[in-house]
């Protein structure tokens, strides 16, 4: 593979590692970037997409498990990312492609490079994957540097992080300043096709807990002019814009930690139109009385069956979340709309008497099921109340 470190030789020296909290240790050869990093591992097991993945901000903090052994085919495309740089910690494959795609910009191992993304190609992901599965989600630590590190001090390593948990990773990945969708018209061309913009009907103020750009293409493709702000914004200054609608971005970590996005959504509840999606999801049903609590491995990947209760349609969805909304804790004030026909945890809620609905999923995954995108169109018929 000319161009690319990833060859036989290196294959063969595996002097990459990931080492796990319970003691296991993988061997593998890095093709990312040659820095150590600690992180939770979690797997996602969609067969494409994996620029999407790499740049979706809710994986801050966490190291990706491809399940799909063969990963780097698509190489790199810019109309294809998903937010302005990738915040996950690190990248796990089993095997690396040098791009063979007319798209491809750079490859992928270029890309994680220039972001300072380390990654380990090389070793057993269906074994780790059932090890996640049964252990549940572990804390890890991924040695690709030229550093001299024992495996020992690397599980010393995984041991010693914090962790997710009680983190709030949302400020991390948020935007600094707030900004109109609009202004960026280049963001609105996804997979390399420019859409035809509908006219603006409505304007939208949008968290960013760490958007996807298109839970924004979407919007403004059902005629939403969207004005994003940072994660700690008041509830204040939102409405004093005035927007016709407010909606909750996703975002990684947990929301129990975000007591801010909680207390804003519960002032804002009521007073304006509420749309979330997953991280804003869980701080709507936070607001309006709910617990969450952590899932075993968590849910992410492309394929994950959700029941609509209201007409028993069955949804195949696209999802990344490691906390759910314990249902015993929600007041009556709160319906449940959807469940996840895979472990029956809660995919969507609905206020009875508040403009406000939200769902785990994702509706605008890209690429992924449009099964979902419906919901958009909820919004906007919320807002035309």
């Amino acid at each position: 593979m000319q161009g690319c470190n990833y060859n036989w030789r290196t294959q063969r020296e595996k002097k990459a590692f990931l080492a796990l909290e319970d003691g296991t240790v993988f061997h593998g050869c890095s093709v990312g970037a040659n820095v150590d990093q600690v992180g939770e591992v979690v797997f996602n097991t969609g067969m494409s997409g994996y620029e999407e993945i790499i740049s979706d901000p809710s994986y801050a903090g966490q190291f990706v498990t491809m399940t799909y052994p063969e990963i780097g085919n698509t190489g790199i495309n810019t109309p294809d990312m998903e937010s302005r740089a990738p915040f996950l910690n690190g990248f796990i494959i089993h095997h690396y492609n040098e791009p063979s795609n007319f798209r491809s910009q750079e490859s992928l191992q270029a890309f994680l490079k220039e972001n300072n993304v380390p990654c380990i190609a090389g070793i057993d992901t269906r074994a780790l994957t059932v090890k996640l599965r049964n252990s549940g989600t572990l804390k890890g630590f991924l040695h690709c540097s030229s550093e001299e590190i024992s495996s020992e001090e690397g599980i010393r390593r995984a041991v010693g992080w914090c962790g997710l948990t009680n983190q709030d990773y949302a400020s991390k990945v948020s935007c600094e300043t707030a900004y109109d969708w609009d202004a960026f018209p280049e963001r609105t061309v996804s997979w390399g096709v420019a859409a035809e913009l509908p006219p603006v009907e409505f304007k939208v103020v949008a968290y960013d807990f760490g958007i996807k750009w298109n839970i924004l293409r979407s919007m403004r493709l059902c005629g939403m002019n969207v004005r994003v702000v940072p994660a700690r914004t008041p509830a204040e200054e939102v409405l004093k814009l005035k927007p016709d609608g407010v909606f909750l971005s996703n975002g990684p970590a947990d929301p129990a930690a975000l007591p801010y996005a909680a207390e804003a959504a519960k002032t804002l509840l009521g007073k304006v139109p509420l749309m979330g999606i997953c991280l804003g999801h869980q701080i709507l049903g936070i607001a309006c009385g709910g617990k969450t609590y952590r899932l075993k491995f968590g849910h992410h990947g492309c394929n994950q069956p959700v029941k609509r209760l209201e007409t028993g349609t069955v949804e195949i969805t696209s999802q990344n979340h490691n906390f759910s909304i314990d249902p015993a804790t929600l007041p009556s004030s709160v319906e449940i709309t959807h469940r996840n026909l895979n472990d029956d945890t809660v995919e969507g809620l609905r206020h009875k008497t508040e403009p406000m609905f939200c769902v785990q999923y994702h509706p605008e995954a890209a690429p992924g099921p449009h099964d979902p995108f419906y919901l958009f169109h909820g919004f906007r018929k919320l807002m035309s109340r």
